[in-house]
């Protein structure tokens, strides 16, 4: 994110959503800080690349490295040492790396490239899939030529280990290229919204609260923002939508995200057909975004696109297989983690005077209201405190449905690191165990909060709240209690099991850093 000092006055000023003003526009090279200018230089000057050059080469050396180490061990594991054709495992070796460039062309026809430059916030997690049915299709390939020509002889127990291993190691070494791509100045993306209006300024506020996109949001592209009175998050209108694409082409802006602005239908689709030439990111904030899911399906009639919403309903079978998944992964958890719990709980004894578990009632699945299980992260009368603290509630100012506090005062030093690390959630694989939680699932709410919940609302009950979910992993305390509505509606109504496990791995991750709220 630029710092950029210029917002809109006239803007900021305006009390009513709707009311038109237009402020003064600025010269758009004003409003580029040095950091930003230095980027746009290195790129002019083709020492620094854009992310998709430098992104799409690491992951192609993520996955030579990962086939390669894979078969290497499976080799050593398992080869025939026995054998007097001491020349059919050099060529069998000779013969797996010969074909490592169709693994890659593989792998570009199932879009395990691309997609780091067209997607904000794509990632390992999200290539899983694809991953596995590369190498085993890739694998399974490999083994049914040698078979038939006879040209080399894996066995089917080295074939396996060679399978497994390479879906392991290919995933995590596209991490760890990832993770250094992050790094680099070439990951960052300059981006640019059209749009200033409330859409607008919210897709601003959710990428600015997330640094690890690599999205630079220089600012707006609006002749006429609308706005609540509060401001432009800081950030600026750069010019008029007429004068986009000589923008783009000066601030070297690889992003363009079309957020609802006042610009005529017919002009806009001009501006992205000429955007289309310029070898710029395209992103189209579509109309109903709030109940566009995960589920929605791209077709068309007579050419034109349809989004399709299926209907939202949940066969008994996956009621069964979440269930299913939920009794065994609690319960291996449990076991697995029952010295830590130990430790924690020894610990929570030491530091300060209470019990060590924390009991709340939440409300459940069908509006059943339950005790849910935590480790004590404060003092023993932090409830009658509450109101002590109540003016620095973070949301006070804002959505006050929800009450969290950066830094609360209330809590202990063992509190601090438990909930730094998300320890003190693990007592919630009893939930899970007992039926009351599920492991991925709608935020579990407090009484008071459950009470502004209605209408359409009411959908994220046909599921048990989970210990994570989708506020979890895109914000937790940061989202207001609206948009945790939207995402928990959302996630009912386009339940998956694959869904669920991306929602797991994602939230591995986000567990180190950000302190909370009980």
């Amino acid at each position: 994110m630029i710092d950029v000092e210029r917002t809109i006055d006239e803007a900021a000023r305006s009390d009513r959503l709707g009311e038109a003003v237009t402020p003064p526009l600025v010269d758009y090279r004003d409003l580029v800080d040095a950091p930003t200018r230095a980027l746009i230089e290195k790129r002019r000057n083709g020492t620094v690349r854009r992310r998709g050059w430098m992104v799409r080469r690491a992951l192609a050396l993520a996955d030579v490295l990962g086939l390669a180490l894979a078969f290497v061990l499976s080799q050593l594991l398992f080869g025939d040492t026995t054998t007097n054709d001491l020349v059919n495992p050099w060529f069998e070796t000779a013969a797996f790396f010969a074909t490592l460039p169709l693994w890659i062309v593989l792998a570009r026809l199932y879009g395990l490239y691309d997609r780091d430059e067209e997607v904000a916030n794509n990632s390992s997690v999200d290539d899983l899939f694809g991953v596995f049915n590369l190498i085993t299709v890739g694998a399974w390939a490999f083994y049914a030529i040698a078979t038939l020509t006879g040209l080399a002889h894996p066995t089917v127990q080295r074939l396996v280990f060679f399978w497994a291993a390479a879906i392991v190691i290919v995933s995590l070494s596209r991490s760890i290229a990832r993770a250094l791509c992050h790094r680099s100045d070439a990951y960052i993306q300059n981006t640019l919204i059209v749009g200033a209006g409330r859409v607008g300024q919210t897709v601003a506020r959710k990428l600015l609260q997330h640094p690890e996109y690599g999205v630079n949001v220089l600012g707006f592209v609006d002749e006429h923002p609308r706005t609540r009175g509060e401001g432009l998050d800081g950030l600026a209108v750069v010019g008029e939508v007429a004068a986009l694409p000589q923008i783009v082409e000066e601030l070297d802006v690889e992003r363009v995200i079309v957020a609802f602005s006042q610009h005529p239908h017919s002009k806009t689709l001009e501006l992205i057909r000429t955007l289309n030439q310029l070898d710029v990111q395209v992103d189209i904030v579509p109309r109903l975004f709030e109940v566009v899911g995960p589920s929605v399906r791209v077709h068309s009639a007579e050419g034109l696109p349809l989004l399709g919403l299926p209907p939202a309903r949940l066969p008994q079978s996956s009621f069964f297989l979440k269930r299913a998944a939920d009794i065994a992964l609690s319960a291996i958890g449990l076991i697995l983690l029952t010295p830590l719990l130990i430790v924690v709980a020894i610990a929570i004894k030491l530091d300060s005077p209470g019990p060590v578990f924390f009991r709340q009632t939440r409300v459940g699945r069908r509006d059943k209201p339950f005790r849910i299980f935590k480790f004590r992260t404060m003092q023993a009368d932090a409830e009658k405190k509450k109101h002590e603290v109540a003016h620095l509630n973070k949301h006070r100012d804002g959505d006050a449905r929800m009450f969290k506090i950066d830094d609360d005062p209330r809590v202990t030093r063992v509190g601090a690191f438990l909930r730094r690390y998300s320890f003190d959630e693990l007592p919630q694989l009893m939930n899970v165990l007992t039926g009351q939680m599920s492991l991925v699932g709608p935020r579990p709410l407090i009484l008071e909060e459950a009470q502004h919940v209605d209408g359409w609302g009411l959908r994220r009950l046909d599921l048990r709240p989970g210990i994570t979910g989708l506020w979890q992993t895109l914000g937790r305390d940061d989202i207001p209690f609206g948009e945790m509505l939207g995402l928990d509606y959302q996630y009912v109504t386009s339940w998956s099991m694959s869904g669920d496990l991306k929602l797991i791995l994602r939230t591995v991750p986000v567990l180190a850093g950000s302190s909370r709220e009980r």
